[in-house]
């Protein structure tokens, strides 16, 4: 039974593969420019396997360490973070590197603060929900769905939530002379980033130390040594001296009866990142995958002649739902969340709303038609291949949400929304792929992430102690 079963998922899993390869060989056919979103498609493809097997989500991660005390998958995603930098750092040297750093300030750590309790409620981060959808797990399509749905409206919202927004925001915001079509001084999100994170200072490590990011120096000593391995080392320590010493120590005073010597220390220190392999090797493919779409989307720039795939979209024939600028969402690396937020956009749009007026969809990233936009590609994929994965190792199954978990996954999604929009960025683009390139708000969002997994869980573990109060309370009556 169980061959029969296993079988079945293997070729399901060759199935999919099949469909993503037809897919883009008449695609390629049809029109070479194809080529720019099959680049996308196969990434997503290794990343959504990536995901899967190293079971790599970081809701889980803060969430296991503090409420069960376990390091395993933080220490891994810090293992799979310095990993990710080091083939960062080599592309970053070349000047072939896709990355475009972000603002650095205190609303980075606020907007991490927000995503990281949404992250908790919801039981899984953006990226953990997309691997898990493939998965089959209905919750983890809710909590994707409520992230989507959250943004498409949160960055087009004004009205009376303009009055929330500082003057001094309103007077930067309209001082930028946007064009008339985006009307800076309405809409909360727009004055916001306009009015405010436009104003914040870009830092990265390899800069503030006088460094040229596109070079060995500022690449490898700058962003990867400085800004990553040093930082992440210190975490490692953290986690280790509060999480993992006690029972380390307890353990050899056991067997041996005597303290702990700086021997006995660094083995215990290297006993806890090796723990973690599975989620290191997964860190490292997902950076190799990186670095290297990083090389090809660039590349694929310079054979068609264009900056962004929106220009490519417009030879085709594809103009509807560019931005003002011509542009769409073409990271040219691994994000998620803004391209989720697109496919709602479109639909809000389709049904009449009008939302190319703000700067999130009108002046940056636009809302082209899921099925010719690159992003968009990149995510299905990654659901299809942590579908792939999970076939292969029989782990795929249909999970139907109970309604508890259901509102939690809303609830979540939703704060997990609006952090990303505040930190232009969710775990992944606001911290993974920041942190990894050495740009030091993608820090100040990671502290505020773990700040907002540790509310989480404590308010988690209050309701469920008051939960179970009640339900001892009405077993007793």
């Amino acid at each position: 039974m169980e061959d029969a079963v296993s079988k079945k998922n293997q070729r399901w899993a060759f199935i999919i593969i099949g469909f993503f390869a037809l897919v883009s060989v008449l695609t390629y056919a049809h029109n070479e420019y194809y080529i720019y979103l099959s680049a996308y498609l196969w990434f997503g493809l290794i990343y959504g396997m990536c995901l899967q097997y190293g079971r790599f989500c970081f809701a889980s991660a803060f969430r296991d360490l503090f409420a069960v005390g376990v390091p395993r998958m933080v220490v891994g995603i810090m293992i799979a973070t310095i990993l990710f930098s080091f083939v960062s750092a080599f592309v970053t040297a070349t000047g072939m590197s896709t990355f475009h750093s972000a603002p650095t300030s205190i609303h980075a750590t606020v907007a991490g603060l927000i995503f990281g309790i949404g992250m908790v409620f919801a039981g899984g981060c953006a990226s953990g929900s997309l691997y898990k959808t493939g998965e089959g797990n209905g919750v983890a399509l809710m909590v994707v769905l409520s992230i989507s749905v959250t943004q498409a409206i949160f960055v087009d919202i004004g009205g009376w939530f303009n009055k929330l927004v500082p003057q001094s925001w309103h007077e930067s915001a309209l001082a930028k002379k946007l064009p008339a079509v985006i009307n800076a001084g309405d809409g909360w999100v727009d004055q916001y980033l306009a009015g405010y994170v436009w104003n914040q200072p870009i830092k990265k490590f390899s800069e503030m130390l006088g460094l040229k990011d596109a070079s060995v120096a500022g690449a490898l000593l700058g962003d990867f040594l400085v800004g990553v391995v040093l930082p992440a080392a210190v975490l490692l320590l953290v986690v280790y001296f509060f999480w993992v010493r006690n029972n380390y120590r307890k353990k050899l005073t056991k067997e041996r009866g005597d303290h702990l010597t700086f021997k006995d220390e660094l083995a215990g220190y290297w006993g806890m990142i090796m723990s973690s392999k599975r989620t290191a090797v997964a860190g490292l493919f997902l950076g190799i995958a990186c670095g290297l779409q990083m090389f090809v989307i660039e590349g694929l720039r310079i054979k068609f002649g264009v900056k962004n795939a929106g220009a490519l979209l417009s030879k085709m024939g594809h103009d509807f739902g560019l931005s003002i600028n011509g542009t769409v969402f073409d990271p040219g690396y691994w994000y998620v969340t803004t391209q989720e937020a697109q496919w709602v956009g479109w639909v809000f749009n389709k049904l009449g709303w009008n939302n190319m007026d703000n700067i999130y969809f009108g002046l940056n990233n636009g809302i082209p038609n899921p099925a010719i936009n690159p992003a968009d590609w990149m995510s299905l994929a990654l659901i299809g291949g942590a579908a792939v994965m999970a076939l292969l190792s029989n782990e795929f199954k249909f999970k139907k949400p109970t309604m508890e978990l259901a509102t939690w996954a809303i609830i979540g999604g939703f704060f997990m929304g609006i952090g990303s929009r505040l930190g232009l960025g969710c775990n992944v683009g606001a911290f993974f792929v920041r942190v990894a390139m050495g740009d030091a708000s993608g820090w100040l969002f990671g502290l505020g992430m773990i700040g907002g997994a540790f509310i989480g869980v404590k308010f988690f573990n209050w309701w469920t102690e008051r939960k179970m109060a009640k339900e001892m309370a009405a077993m007793n009556f």
